[in-house]
C-alpha cells in the first residue's frame, strides 16, 4: 500500500467571493494529543484561508461572512460563527484559519489571529481576506485508506454499473464499441470494462461467454470485463482463446488468483497516466487530498523488505486472504478461500515488520482475519508490532476474541462503510443469522475509505453509510430504522466518521505530524463543503457540494 499525496495541477487560482453551491430538493508526531481526545465531541465551525501568488510572503485570511454578527451578537451566535472543524480535541473550532505558503501559521478569532500577526511585526493590511458564504463549513482534506487508483481510471473508460441484467451489460459493451471508431473498425483490440455486479441482477448467476457472443458488434472480439468488486473476470471467448492453454475447463468467468491466467497487453505509460489524472481529477472534486493505492503482493517475487529503507507513508503491499471459519450458508460446500497459504503470511509478515515496513493485509472472512492477527501475533513475540501499525484491510467479520485481539496488539481496522449498506441484503443469507452479528463491528479507531472503484469515491457517501447505516433509499432487510439493532448500535458518530477520514486516516498512515488536522504547522489541506455535515439533517448529507479543494494552500479544485 502506498501513500498518494495529489497534485494540485495548473489550477485556476482566481481570488473570489465564494458563492453558495447548494443544491438540493514512522514516527510519533508532536501533536499527539489531537489524536487521543474525545472522540465524540461535536467541534464547533469556521473560516479558512488561502496564500496568495503575486507576493512571495502574502497570507490569506478567510473568516465568515457573519463576522460583525459573531462580533457584536450573543455566545451562542458566536459558537455559530467558529464553522473550521480542526479535528484538535484542545480547539475543536475556530472562525479563521491563517495559512502562509503551504502551512498553516494561526488559527482562532479574527481578533486573536489579527493580533498574533501584528505581535510578529508584520501589517495587518498585508493579510489578504477571503469570505465563506454562512452555510458554508471548512473541514482537513478528505482521505481515502482503500482505493484502486489506476483501476478506478480504467473502470471510468467503460463502467458497467448502469448493467441491472447480462443483457443490459452486454449492449453497454456494444454501445462503447460503436462509440469508439477505433475499436469499432479494428476487432483485435481489447475491450475491458469493470463494474458489472451479478448479485444485483434479478437472476443472481455468472455470467458466461456465450452470452457476449450473443451481439453480433461484441462477437469474435477479446473482451476482458472486471467485476464491481475486482475479484472475477468475465471474458469473452476470444479472449479465452488467446489466453489459452487452460489446465480445466472455463465457461467465461475467472475468479481471483485464476485472473492472472488472462493475456493481455500491459497499458502504456501514456493510458497509465491517462488513468491517474482520471482518479486525480475525481478525487479532487469530491474534496479527497489524500489516497492509499493498493498493489498485490507478489508471493513468488525475491523478498526486498532488506533491500530499500521504509519510507513515511508507504508500506508493502498489500497481502490477500479471504476466508471463512465455517462455510457458507447458501453453499455449504464452500468456506471461501485463502490466496495465500498461512504460513507464508506468517513469514512473510514477520519479515516485513521486523526490517521496519508497516504491513497492511486484505482480509475478509473471519478465519482469514484470525490468521492474519495470528501473524501479527506471533511477530509482536519480539517486535513491537502496535509502533508499526499494521492494518487490516476490509476486517469485515471477525469472532468477539478478535476483535479483542485487534485492540491488544493495536492493529488498525481499514474498512469501508458503504460495503455495510452494499453486502445487507445478502449477508445474512451467506452467513447465517448468528454469525452475521460479527459483520462490521467496528468501533474504535478507524481508517475510512471507499475501495473505489468497487463504490462510490465520494467521501460523504462512506460518512453517510457509517453514520446511519443505511442507503441512500433509507431502507434496509430489516426497515427504515436501520440493519439490526445490534448493528445500528454500531453506528458512528458524525465526530468519529470524520475523524476516520482525516486526523486518524492520518494516523494510520504515519502522516499525522503534517496532515488530518488543521493546526499551525501543518500542510494547509482542507475543504470548503456547502453545508454543515456535522448538523445537518441525514438526507441533506449527499447533496452538500465541495466547493473548494486546497492542497498546500493553493485551491485545486474549486474557488475560495
Amino acid at each position: 500500500m502506498s501513500s498518494n499525496r495529489l497534485p494540485t495541477g495548473r489550477a485556476h487560482l482566481a481570488r473570489l467571493k465564494l458563492k453558495s453551491c447548494l443544491n438540493c430538493s514512522k514516527r510519533q508526531d508532536p501533536g499527539e494529543s489531537a489524536d487521543t481526545g474525545p472522540k465524540n465531541v461535536l467541534p464547533s465551525r469556521s473560516a479558512s484561508a488561502l496564500p496568495g501568488f503575486g507576493c512571495s510572503r502574502l497570507v490569506i485570511l478567510i473568516f465568515l461572512a457573519i463576522f460583525a454578527a459573531w462580533f457584536l451578537s450573543s455566545e451562542e451566535t458566536g459558537n455559530f460563527g467558529a464553522r473550521v472543524y480542526t479535528m484538535d480535541h484542545v480547539v475543536p473550532n475556530v472562525q479563521c484559519l491563517v495559512v502562509d505558503g503551504p502551512l498553516i501559521v494561526d488559527t482562532g478569532s479574527l481578533e486573536d489571529v489579527t493580533a498574533h500577526w501584528v505581535a510578529r511585526g508584520r501589517l495587518r493590511s498585508s493579510l489578504q481576506m477571503r469570505y465563506l458564504n454562512e452555510s458554508s463549513i471548512v473541514v482537513p482534506g478528505f482521505s481515502d485508506s482503500h482505493a484502486h487508483i489506476l483501476e478506478y481510471g480504467a473502470a471510468r473508460e467503460l463502467p458497467l454499473e448502469g448493467g441491472k441484467t447480462i443483457e443490459d451489460t452486454v449492449a453497454l459493451v456494444r454501445q462503447y464499441i460503436l462509440d469508439n471508431d477505433d475499436i469499432l473498425n479494428d476487432s483485435s483490440k481489447i475491450i475491458e470494462g469493470s463494474g458489472w455486479d451479478h448479485t444485483s441482477w434479478p437472476v443472481e448467476e455468472w455470467p458466461t461467454s456465450d452470452a457476449l457472443e450473443m451481439e453480433p458488434i461484441v462477437r469474435g472480439r477479446p473482451v476482458v470485463l472486471s467485476s464491481k468488486d475486482g475479484h472475477a473476470l468475465w471474458i469473452s471467448k476470444k479472449a479465452l482463446a488467446l489466453s489459452s492453454p487452460w489446465p480445466s475447463e472455463v465457461e467465461g468467468v475467472l475468479l481471483d488468483s485464476a485472473q492472472d491466467l488472462v493475456k493481455r497487453p500491459s497499458p502504456t505509460e501514456q493510458e497509465l497516466l491517462r488513468r491517474f489524472n482520471t482518479t486525480v481529477n475525481d478525487a479532487l472534486s469530491y474534496g479527497l487530498t489524500l489516497f492509499y493505492g493498493m498493489r498485490y503482493f507478489e508471493e513468488s517475487g525475491p523478498y526486498w523488505g532488506n533491500l530499500s529503507k521504509p519510507i513515511i507513508d508507504a508500506g508493502n503491499g498489500r497481502l490477500n486472504a479471504r476466508s471463512l471459519n465455517e462455510p457458507y450458508c447458501d453453499n455449504p460446500y464452500t468456506k471461501g478461500f485463502m490466496r495465500l497459504d498461512p504460513k507464508v503470511l506468517t513469514d512473510v509478515i514477520h519479515q516485513y515488520l521486523r526490517d521496519g515496513w508497516q504491513v497492511n493485509v486484505h482480509a475478509i472472512g473471519d478465519y482469514a482475519n484470525s490468521v492474519v492477527l495470528d501473524a501479527f501475533e506471533t511477530a509482536s513475540e519480539d517486535l513491537n508490532v502496535t509502533a508499526l501499525r499494521p492494518r487490516l484491510e476490509h476486517a469485515q467479520i471477525l469472532t468477539k476474541t478478535d476483535l479483542e485481539r485487534v485492540g491488544k496488539l493495536g492493529v488498525i481496522s481499514s474498512v469501508q462503510p458503504t460495503h455495510v449498506i452494499s453486502d445487507m441484503w445478502f449477508a445474512e443469507e451467506r452467513l447465517g443469522a448468528e454469525r452475521v452479528k460479527g459483520l462490521y463491528a467496528f468501533r474504535s479507531r478507524l481508517a475510512l475509505g471507499s475501495d473505489f472503484p468497487v463504490e462510490d469515491m465520494n467521501p460523504l457517501a462512506g460518512f453517510r453509510a457509517a453514520i446511519t447505516r443505511l442507503p441512500p433509499e433509507g431502507q434496509s432487510p430489516s426497515g427504515p430504522s436501520g440493519w439490526y439493532d445490534f448493528l445500528v448500535s454500531r453506528r458512528l458518530t458524525r465526530m468519529e466518521a470524520l475523524r476516520g477520514m482525516t486526523i486518524d486516516a492520518a494516523y494510520a498512515s504515519f502522516t499525522k505530524d503534517c496532515l488530518g488536522s488543521l493546526v499551525p504547522g501543518k500542510r494547509a489541506d482542507y475543504v470548503v463543503l456547502s453545508q454543515d455535515i456535522m448538523t445537518i439533517p441525514v438526507d441533506q448529507i449527499l447533496c452538500t457540494k465541495v466547493q473548494a479543494t486546497v492542497i498546500d494552500g493553493r485551491p485545486a479544485f474549486g474557488q475560495v
